[in-house]
């Protein structure tokens, strides 16, 4: 295999001011800031009030951001998609007031886009320069829409093997001109949507969100000038780039480490694994382009038949790097000082990326689907996060698996098509000051479907929906639980399924266990119990019969032997914990029930120091589950896993 490489980029990082904003009236700059992270909100919000699917309204899996005409993203608040699309195949000089830019074609969109049912809209923002209007910012908003066409509703064919099976694609096109609809385009994409009425309005709630932020940015040129807020944009990016440089790079120690993780299956092949992996090097000051964190992903696997890809290998390839930066944060000082930390364009440059050649998980060749890549950008997230641990002696936090697609789809009680999809989170990982959070969703601010909207909707009866008890991954800090949803149908149905970790667990750290993984049961307890593949299209569902779903709890981090006792007391008195699970995995011999529940300190610490006897000191610096040897012919951890 040939040398890792960098990827092109025709748009590479710059400033607007010869001394990047440092000139800047600091007062101003807040303003500005403050003024950014409000018009984002606005558009935010004017989305969820507006838009009418259930996937952008209810459990808001949508983001907007603002980017100045460089296209550097300057607000931190969440990841979100690119400008750099639209400003290849659309010149800045040559868009007007009114203009509304539309994409989701995952192989035109320079890495922003990573399946087809994430409908991207941008407008640009103008401000008048010496007599003449110019575009100076970009608004824009991406979200996951329920149905763009394709093999399967939802648009997320598991078994697919080509993009073409995945839904209609767009490349960047003119939506509006000049505040005018383009109504061929939009017809043709109701067309091909099995919810077209949902996608109409979902479009037009984005479209207008938008250029009402567009107004908004504009005012801000207006009260101060250009040259004022231009200045500031540079400030707020080269003030993140001295942050994450002072308190974060300063962290890791100059070297180099390696880590890997897998994808389980891709829903063509039998299950195996599908690696990632990420060499880091931590560069010191004497390096000629500077101090950065190197990320090479040479080694990953190559590219998967079913639709497990993602097309990571375009323009420096700066949404990756802008989408794995978040995991930076952990790094901080404190849990608080970590919350304050934003993720713009100013970490673009204290990060570089060099990839594998065509071919490969990340970096793909048309037209390979991709419509699961959350499997392995996801995937990344933890990859990055145990090649820190493996650097910082494990403060870092272990793994969790926040993003799976779980639904059904049918005919209603009254014979109308529906489709029901819900984004269920999962339990974070274990940290080392902390246990991990329960039932977290990684898209900032998007949450499960409400009971009472689903039941009026849908024919289904949400029987329970509570964490899963035992799901969180043993350790001296535990793993965050997962959901545990339980759904009984009222008409016959199908029950479609995107989710990994059903196998590989997520893993534990420094002698913390892993989580439980997901796991899907129809009628569970009944005539024709049977768990279902977490790669499901169109399992049938009876009418009466239940589905049990239960999601990821993240991983442990620390010996669960050094757990607090009182913790684990607590625990199964908040049904976190079972009576089983504190005797089997923490060694906790309780006596006593309910308000009286207790525990016998003599007993317990003799059952420690037995069980820790028994097993010895061990090298294995990450525990990634039973299902690991599964996979890996009977091995219980990867080479890498050794310190």
């Amino acid at each position: 295999m040939s040398e890792s490489r960098k990827a092109p980029t025709q748009f590479p990082f710059g400033t607007l001011t010869e001394d990047a904003g440092a000139s800047a009236d600091p007062v101003v700059v807040e303003i500005v800031q403050g003024s950014l992270a409000s018009i984002e909100h606005e558009v935010e919000t004017a989305i969820a009030r507006t838009s009418r699917s259930p996937m952008i309204r209810d459990a808001h899996d949508f983001r907007a951001g603002i980017h100045d005409r460089l296209l550097r993203k300057l607000t931190g608040r969440s990841y979100s998609a690119l400008v750099h699309p639209v400003a290849r195949d659309f010149p800045l000089e040559e868009m007007k007031p009114g203009d509304v830019f539309f994409h989701n074609d995952v192989y035109k969109s320079e890495g922003g886009i990573g399946h087809l049912p994430d409908l991207c809209v941008t407008v640009p923002v103008f401000a008048t320069v010496d007599g003449t209007e110019r575009v100076v910012a970009f608004i824009q908003a991406f979200g996951h829409h329920d149905d763009i066409g394709g093999a399967v509703p939802g648009s997320m064919p598991s078994h697919a093997t080509s993009v073409y099976e995945e839904g209609l694609a767009v490349p960047p096109i003119k939506l509006w001109d000049q505040g005018v609809p383009n109504r061929a385009a939009l017809t043709i994409m109701t067309r091909n949507s099995r919810m077209p009425e949902s996608l109409a309005a979902d479009l037009d709630a984005e479209c207008s969100a938008c250029l009402m932020g567009a107004r908004r940015l504009g005012e801000l040129f207006d009260r101060y000038g250009v040259e004022v807020v231009e200045a500031s944009f540079d400030a707020i990016i080269d003030r993140t780039t001295q942050t994450y440089k002072r308190e974060i790079l300063s962290k890791i120690p100059i070297g180099t480490w390696v880590w890997e993780d897998y994808a389980e299956h891709d829903g063509v092949d039998e299950p195996q694994l599908h690696t990632q992996r990420i060499t880091l090097t931590r560069t010191g000051p004497e390096d000629p382009d500077g101090e950065r964190v190197i990320l090479d992903f040479a080694g990953t696997s190559p590219q998967a038949k079913g639709p497990i890809n993602h097309c990571g290998d375009y323009s420096d390839g700066v949404f990756l790097k802008k989408w794995l930066a978040p995991i930076l944060r952990n790094l901080a000082d404190t849990p608080e000082r970590m919350a304050e930390l934003d993720v713009n364009e100013g970490v673009v440059p204290l990060i570089e990326m060099r990839f594998p050649p065509k071919g490969t998980l990340l970096t793909p060749e048309f037209p390979a689907p991709t419509n699961a890549r959350t499997f392995v950008i996801l995937r990344l997230l933890g990859v990055l996060a145990g090649v820190l641990a493996k650097a910082v002696d494990g403060q870092m936090p272990a793994d969790q698996e926040t993003i799976r697609y779980t639904g059904v789809y049918g005919t209603d009680l009254a014979g109308r098509p529906y489709l029901m999809r819900e984004v269920l989170g999962g339990g974070s990982g274990g940290r080392y000051y902390a246990d991990g959070e329960d039932t977290i969703h990684v898209v900032p601010d998007s949450r499960n479907l409400p009971t009472e909207f689903t039941e009026s909707r849908f024919p289904f009866v949400v029987e329970s929906l509570s964490v899963a008890k035992d799901s969180g991954g043993p350790g001296k800090f535990r793993g965050g639980l997962g959901y545990e949803k339980h759904l009984r149908m009222l008409a016959d149905a199908h029950f479609m399924s995107i989710a990994d970790r059903s196998i590989l667990a997520c893993w534990g750290v420094k002698g913390g266990l892993a989580g439980r993984p997901f796991e899907v049961v129809i009628d569970a307890g009944g005539p024709n119990e049977r768990v279902v593949d977490a790669l499901a299209d169109a399992e049938p569902v009876r009418a009466g019969e239940s589905i049990r779903i239960r999601t990821t709890g993240g991983g442990g981090w620390g010996d669960p032997l050094d757990r607090d006792p009182e913790s684990v007391v607590r625990d199964v008195r908040w049904e976190k914990v079972s009576a089983e699970g504190a005797h089997d995995d923490y060694a906790v011999v309780l006596t006593g029930s309910g308000d009286d529940l207790g525990y016998d300190a003599a007993a317990t610490a003799a059952l420690r120091a037995e069980r820790a006897a028994a097993r010895g000191e061990g090298e294995v610096f990450f525990d990634r589950g039973p299902g690991y040897a599964q996979l890996a012919g009977g091995a219980t951890h990867a080479a890498v896993d050794v310190r």
